[in-house]
């Protein structure tokens, strides 16, 4: 069986569900890409998606969408994602195996 592009914990599909039921009525899922910042280069982007953009995969798992912009494909590819709340910080978080090191804040990452 092939990897999954990306993979969700049960806090994180919970997440997406609540935040989904939230948006407005045309959102289909969160959107999950990569951006150029921070100290180590790479950080992590979750939005709302309202449609599938061209060549973008869509991942559904535990009832939910998730749609992978096509730039960050390969950096994305086998990692888990999570939701953690805590009393200094709550949000979404990766569990990636491409990750070579992190920042010392953790914002941001590099392969």
């Amino acid at each position: 069986m092939a990897q999954p592009l990306i993979s969700l914990t049960d806090s994180a599909a919970e997440r997406v569900k609540r935040l989904v039921a939230k948006g407005d009525s045309d959102v289909l899922g969160l959107r999950v890409g990569v951006n150029t910042r921070g100290c180590s280069g790479l950080s992590y982007i979750v939005e709302y998606a309202k449609e599938q953009k061209r060549f973008e995969d869509v991942v559904e798992d535990k009832g939910v969408r998730i749609f992978i912009d096509p730039t960050a494909v390969m950096f994305l590819l086998g990692s888990e994602m999570d939701y953690v709340e805590d009393k200094f910080h709550s949000g979404f978080v990766f569990k990636n195996p491409n990750e070579k090191g992190r920042c010392g804040c953790g914002e941001s990452f590099h392969i």
